[in-house]
């Protein structure tokens, strides 16, 4: 090293993310990955600064320490993908704790080196029955919501004895909640909800948006969709569906399996680019699809247009009436107040860097406290269903739930549907949970 290299140890600089170059030959090399893994590996060895966050470091850890070097190096490559497999690319790691993330010249971007990792098992291995169901939510979706099947698939998803049948036969935990589904779906239950707005555009936005629904919040959550049509005609925006879409492909993004995400982005970018062109802007309920939209689909197509016309318009729901708020175009008109409400912030709004919009929109009913829990639920989609990860999903789950009890507020509330149906499932109460928008609603009385 020469007198005049500097190393620094972490960095006061914003991270940056690097495109995924899932498209190149060396992405796909075990021999790279697994070079590439030893070297990322051995830094965070040296480091051990995520431990809490999820399993994936503790099982790192657990390999170094149980070796016969007591190093990283003494792990049998085989191994590695115990690691993989413990993380759901929450991206809590990158965004809040790691002090090596680009530009830093270590250059560790954890999670898309496990996405990277767990695309090449699943190129290389497939995926089990289980899991590929699991992450098929539209074709689940149109199966479980036709009239009658809903209420037969709901039943039988309350039942005890089926469901430890069900965790015997498909791996399926028998104590994890697992969402209702209804035939009556949100589009279905807002098709006469529109109605014409003069849009006013104010700062970013254009006071028009489109909702994609989301495969949770049309078969699994539809009555969310009215919450969000009520507010934001409230707010006199105007709202409509997006034409048609399928799954923003996240679900098959945490598989590893790439090439049905990109059939996910040849269906859903030219519905959404043309929404844009013709002057609306983009929200959805869930966090992790307008993460989809916002940071990943951009990094694995950094030179497509449509994607970056599309990113540029996306927006969470919250983002987008704050930003409306701040020139004056948010109605403050409430007429009840919501006393306590314990918020959890889900990891993929955290990681979208635009603060806690939901908080900040929240806070302004009157007679309202809303109490932010910045930790991550552990849930994932599918970590918190998975026989062999739902204990480890609550472990998680218990500093959020543990402040969740202590508090006991009038309400527990969090963007992610999936995300309070998990928490909520472990408190002592086991309180419903409700969406931000419905809560909005509530205050409004509309």
């Amino acid at each position: 090293m020469s007198k005049n290299t500097v190393t620094k140890e972490g960095g006061l600089e914003a991270p940056t993310r690097h495109p995924i170059e899932w498209q190149s030959e060396d992405y796909w090399s075990r021999d790279k990955l697994n070079t590439e893994l030893e070297r990322v590996y051995d830094i965070c060895h040296g480091c051990r600064r995520c431990v809490s966050l999820c399993d994936a470091f503790p099982t790192l850890f657990d390999l170094v320490d149980e070796s016969d070097t007591m190093e990283v190096d003494g792990i049998d490559k085989s191994d590695y993908v115990k690691v993989v497999d413990q993380c759901y690319l929450c991206d809590m790691c990158y965004m809040s704790k790691c002090p090596y993330v680009p530009p830093h010249e270590w250059n560790v971007d954890f999670p898309h080196l496990m996405l990277r990792a767990k695309a090449l098992k699943f190129k290389e291995q497939g995926a089990s029955f289980r899991d590929r169901v699991l992450t098929s939510t539209d074709k689940v979706g149109k199966l479980a919501t036709i009239p009658l099947v809903d209420v037969t698939v709901n039943a039988l998803n309350s039942n005890k004895t089926f469901r430890k049948g069900f965790q015997a036969a498909f791996g399926v935990h028998k104590d994890a909640p697992i969402p209702q589904y209804h035939a009556k779906t949100l589009r279905k239950s807002v098709q006469f909800m529109t109605k014409q707005v003069t849009p006013k555009a104010v700062g970013k936005t254009t006071g028009k948006v489109a909702l994609y629904a989301t495969c949770y919040g049309n078969y699994n959550s539809p009555d969310l969709g009215e919450d969000f049509y009520r507010v934001f005609q409230h707010n006199n925006i105007h709202i409509e569906l997006v034409p048609k879409e399928q799954c923003c492909g996240m679900p098959k993004l945490e598989l590893g399996d790439l090439d049905a995400v990109a059939d996910a982005k040849a269906n859903n970018i030219p519905v959404l680019a043309r929404l844009v062109d013709e002057g609306y802007d983009l929200i959805a309920p869930v966090p992790s699809c307008v993460l989809m939209y916002k940071q990943e689909l951009p990094l694995m197509y950094p030179d497509d247009e449509a994607v970056a016309k599309v990113q540029k318009a996306f927006f969470d729901p919250f983002e987008y009436l704050f930003l409306r708020h701040k020139a004056g175009e948010f109605n403050t008109q409430f007429v009840t107040g919501l006393d306590n409400i314990s918020y959890h912030v889900a990891c993929h709004l955290r990681v979208q860097n635009i603060g806690l919009k939901t908080r900040d929109i929240l806070a302004l009913i009157p007679d309202t406290t809303v109490h932010p829990q910045e930790r991550c639920s552990g849930h994932d989609g599918t970590y918190a269903v998975k026989v062999e990860t739902y204990d480890k999903a609550v472990k998680i789950a218990r500093p959020v739930v543990r402040k969740v009890d202590q508090l006991k507020a009038e309400h527990l509330a969090s963007d992610c549907p999936m995300a309070a149906a998990h928490i909520a499932d472990l408190t002592e109460t086991g309180e419903k949970p409700e969406h931000p928008m419905t809560l909005l609603r509530k205050a409004y009385g509309i």
